[in-house]
């Protein structure tokens, strides 16, 4: 279908003077104008499959409005990009989060990637006795032959039900924190020791507040070794194409952009004054109850980040590069009191914590797909982001097809093979035989 013959095809229920609203037909329907929306609308193109991409905020907009005020990328310019256009900041600095923002806005304009803001998509059902879905919007009806969520990763805050509502602290998710005047006077406990825990964490140290940091397993790469980014050792060695595995556990990673990039390092944030906990288990009479884990933890930290320091050791051997040898990489700081002898509880009002940060992730919602491609915990099911249902489409989800799928460049690559499968199941059911069988 040409796009032109995309834009004719209006199918009007009921004539014009009735109240009822036309609809509009396109072959393929884009849920989200993010990062993973943008990606598919240029691969969709590319194949000339006319579709339009709905957004119900602006483009890019959890960069703007879902992020702390000072945020910067995770990766350096020269690797957290699309292939087809750069950054304007220098390659290897750490774009802020507007300048991403704007960079997707620019790129969606490169492509004339035909974008509707303002538009929220209600439900997704199937068509009866023909194929394709009907979408249901606040800006009216459509039917497409294909939908894709590219709704990502970061939906819904999770926050749990540890702490109850009336214990008289302020309680955020990291989602909603912009920057430490937001939060009351006082100490902050930050629960979570992912990349967006950490780095709210250091920033109210920074600005002279008492932290205490709440850690559970977590992997912490070295933000560079021996002259080059981490971005770049994990591209080398091949770990961005690692595939998940069925059942396995994939824990967070700690990696930051911050003060230009560097390791990521909690016994640093200790010998400042950062207090660290272990995992936060539960909650009663005024005290937080913690898991005796902080140790192992740690400890798991360490050995991903030297298991890394030791395959780009290897590989720097093995292929005869030219890069400067950095023992002072392995050197460790000493464990902190807080490890040698771990909080179990702590008492929120004596250690005068008027705010808790939950740094807890997010979870998926696709309550909007009335079709069965969620499972029971409401998580995709899908191959490659090819979900159960014939039509349906995944794009931006974590390990989606390998480990660099929910990163800038990775979820670019996921929607070129996502758009190759459509063009694909297009022209098998465009298929015609040339004589009868």
């Amino acid at each position: 279908m040409t796009a032109a013959a995309g834009r004719a095809l209006r199918e009007d229920h009921g004539g014009g003077g009735d109240g009822r609203m036309a609809v509009e037909k396109v072959s393929a329907l884009v849920v989200g104008a993010g990062q993973a929306g943008i990606a598919m609308s240029e691969h969709l193109g590319g194949h000339g499959i006319e579709h339009v991409v709905l957004e119900r905020d602006r483009i890019a907009e959890r960069w703007r409005s879902g992020r702390w005020d000072s945020l910067v990328a995770n990766g350096p310019a020269w690797h957290d990009r699309f292939p087809n256009m750069t950054f304007a900041s220098a390659p290897d600095g750490f774009p802020g989060k507007e300048e991403v923002a704007d960079y997707f806005v620019d790129y969606a304009r490169k492509i004339a990637a035909p974008i509707r803001t303002g538009v929220e998509v209600r439900t997704v059902t199937r068509l009866d006795g023909r194929p394709g879905f009907r979408v249901e919007t606040s800006a009216g009806a459509y039917e497409a032959g294909a939908v894709i969520a590219a709704t990502g990763a970061f939906q819904t805050p999770v926050m749990p039900q540890l702490i109850p509502a009336d214990a008289g602290v302020l309680q955020i998710h990291s989602a909603a924190y912009r920057n430490p005047a937001q939060l009351p006077e006082g100490a902050v406990l930050v629960v979570g020791s992912g990349s967006s825990g950490v780095q709210i964490a250091e920033e109210l140290q920074d600005a002279g507040r008492p932290v205490y940091l709440s850690v559970g397993p977590h992997g912490r790469p070295p933000r560079s070794y021996r002259g080059r980014d981490f971005c770049w050792w994990l591209g080398v060695l091949g770990k961005w194409d690692a595939e998940t595995r069925p059942g396995a556990d994939h824990t967070t990673i700690a990696v930051s952009g911050a003060h230009g990039g560097r390791t990521v390092d909690l016994r640093r944030f200790a010998a400042g004054g950062m207090t660290l906990l272990g995992r936060t288990e539960g909650f009663e009479g005024g005290r937080l109850r913690l898991a005796g884990d902080l140790a192992g933890n740690l400890a798991k930290g360490d050995a991903d980040y030297l298991a890394v320091l030791d395959e780009a050791d290897a590989y720097v051997a093995r292929n005869g590069l030219d890069l400067p040898e950095e023992p002072e990489a392995r050197e460790l700081l000493p464990d902190p009191p807080a490890v040698t002898r771990p909080i179990r509880s702590l008492d929120l009002a004596q250690a005068g914590i008027t705010t808790v940060i939950w740094a807890t992730g997010y979870t998926s919602d696709y309550s909007w797909l009335r079709l069965d491609v969620v499972d029971a915990e409401g998580r995709p099911k899908h191959q490659r982001g090819v979900a159960a249902e014939p039509g349906i489409y995944f794009l931006g989800l974590p390990w989606q097809t390998r480990r660099g799928s929910s990163f800038i460049w990775g979820v670019w690559h996921d929607a070129r093979a996502i758009a190759d499968h459509i063009a694909k199941q297009r022209a098998y059911f465009a298929y015609t035989p040339t004589r009868a069988l």
